[in-house]
């Protein structure tokens, strides 16, 4: 193997072991936000994402880039958390074309309900990884990931 395979491997290692404490998280959030709040992680996520926002509204753009979906799978969600009352759409002042998406006060109140779950289940699923050999030393490093982060 060359220097080049070798670098090539080493970053598909990265990969592979962010994306086994991903799932490892991924898991237990969904089970616990399911359970106690009846939200699936990418639910919570919008919301919480909603709540961060001045206004607590975001386009629907800008909304699929946070939740990470595609314009199709974003109105999908946007429609099943509006159906429960969740979030309501309206349109932007500035450009027709536009689409706010907003969170509701039952949004907003779920929200508060379900972040404890939220934060409990995430420390639990980081304490559960680092304590796997081939996992410790990413959950090690998350804190000077977050503060190399630059604030918005």
């Amino acid at each position: 193997m060359g220097i080049r395979d070798d670098a090539v491997e080493v970053r598909a290692q990265g990969w592979r072991t962010l994306a086994a404490l991903h799932g490892l998280i991924e898991a237990g959030l969904e089970k616990a936000l399911q359970a106690d709040a009846q939200l699936s992680v990418v639910e919570f996520t919008v919301l919480d994402a909603l709540s961060r926002q001045d206004g607590w509204h975001m386009r629907m753009q800008q909304l699929g880039r946070a939740t990470a979906l595609s314009p199709s799978a974003t109105t999908r969600l946007v429609n099943r958390l509006e159906d429960r009352g969740l979030l309501t759409r309206i349109l932007c002042q500035d450009d027709r074309r536009g689409i706010y998406t907003e969170l509701t006060a039952s949004g907003s109140e779920l929200l508060v309900r379900a972040r404890p779950v939220h934060d409990a289940a995430l420390e639990a699923a980081l304490a559960e990884a680092g304590q796997l050999p081939e996992l410790a030393a990413l959950v090690q490093a998350l804190p000077q990931l977050h503060a190399s982060v630059p604030a918005r």
